[in-house]
């Protein structure tokens, strides 16, 4: 059988599989803001070669800035979180057991493929530093990478706790529940940048975390419990899109979506409210969207990869930056390599990245088939088993944090 009809035949069968009820609207644009998460680090994030041959992060937008607006298309972490206050509210509605069972199922799901990735790593310290001498700048690069999209993970693990409360506010406020939380990052944005920003401690900014990130899944929240029309869709939009172009081009907010090396401002870390004018304007969209992008996915062919990446969905987080760095780590080796080991600073460097793209995704499938049983429940691991992969990821934090 070729591979062409092999394909054919698992959509099929995935589509025969697919309840009737499945929302393959939600599903996709879960699947879409889970792509742009490697997408994303895999373009914007290079390396550069020390004299002692290690490798330190660089980006492309230090020396690209006009390519910013990419990152606007990539930063899709408003949508995610759309779609998950969707799906909980869904899923909380529907549950059988107590609150908290639902919680701890919900919780558990998220922690143990963090947990896998991170006591991986924490046996791969020792191995690639005494066994390969990998310089230890280098494995800090790396620790810090694996650790980067991990920090997501935890906010929406906070958020997920919220989700009795946000269906709540939901029933009683509808769309309007999430607007205290962009007052809230306003107020906090204007203190951090506004007329007294030199008398603001900088811790300040750590205010906007819960906010920040809550704001698109109470929107979520509220679509799922059905009180977020298409009138509300294009305020969204378009008062999304109003207040992004007002910060960058009157309040002088950064450009990129993600943090650019040797710059004193960036919008994602902690979320700035140039974040969430994008999450607006991102949500408004998708919920207008929604019908002929249901439409669309009742294609096999199309439905097929939708479902494959949700099913993979933690896999694709935890381990992507995994996947750069096999490539890279050894490539260090040889010296600096067009595209993935040398200054992101030419128009070469773009076009040869953009060729080891394939690369870097083979090689994400090729650990996901190992790594993605940590998604599953551990049943055969005891409670000695699970404490020392815990100690393991504890200590891998530590050293990415630059504790250890």
């Amino acid at each position: 059988m070729s591979a062409l009809a092999l394909m054919g035949r698992t959509a099929r069968r995935i589509e025969a599989a697919t309840p009737a009820h499945r929302d393959r609207a939600v599903d996709g644009l879960r699947a879409l803001a889970l792509l742009a998460v490697p997408t994303g680090h895999w373009l914007l994030g290079g390396f550069t070669l020390s004299a002692d041959g290690a490798l330190h992060n660089a980006s492309p937008l230090g020396a690209f800035p006009e390519f910013a607006p990419v990152s606007w298309v990539l930063q899709m972490l408003g949508i995610f979180f759309l779609v998950g206050g969707y799906a909980s509210a869904l899923s909380y509605r529907r549950r059988k057991g107590s609150t908290r069972a639902w919680l701890g199922g919900r919780l558990a799901r998220l922690g143990r493929p963090v947990l896998g990735v991170t006591a991986v790593w924490a046996l791969l310290l020792p191995l690639l530093r005494f066994g390969l001498g990998v310089p230890v700048d280098t494995l800090r690069t790396a620790s810090t990478l694996v650790v980067q999209p991990l920090w997501f993970v935890g906010v929406y693990a906070v958020v997920t706790a919220l989700t009795p409360f946000c269906v709540r506010a939901a029933r009683r406020f509808g769309a309007w529940a999430a607007a205290p939380l962009l007052g809230s990052v306003a107020v906090v944005d204007l203190l951090r940048y506004g007329p007294y920003a030199d008398a603001v401690p900088s811790w300040l900014s750590l205010l906007n975390i819960l906010p920040g990130w809550l704001f698109a899944y109470q929107l979520g929240v509220s679509w799922g419990e059905g009180r977020v029309t298409r009138r509300h869709a294009w305020g969204l939009l378009l008062g999304g899109a109003a207040l992004f172009a007002a910060l960058l081009l009157l309040f002088g907010y950064p450009a990129s979506m993600v943090g650019v090396p040797g710059e004193a401002r960036t919008n994602s870390h902690p979320p700035s409210l140039l974040v969430l004018a994008l999450a607006a304007a991102q949500s408004g969209a998708a919920v207008l969207l929604r019908d002929r992008l249901g439409a669309l996915l009742r294609r096999p062919a199309l439905w097929a990869p939708v479902v494959v990446v949700n099913l993979s969905a933690m896999t694709i987080l935890c381990w992507h930056q995994t996947a750069m760095l096999a490539a890279a780590v050894p490539a260090a080796y040889a010296g600096e390599v067009a595209g993935l080991v040398g200054a992101p600073d030419s128009a070469g460097w773009v076009l040869a990245r953009l060729a080891w793209m394939p690369v870097f995704a083979g090689l994400l499938v090729l650990i996901g088939r190992y790594a993605r049983g940590f998604e599953s429940p551990w049943t055969e691991a005891g409670p000695a088993r699970r404490a020392l992969a815990g100690l393991l990821a504890a200590g891998f934090g530590l050293f990415a944090l630059g504790l250890g």
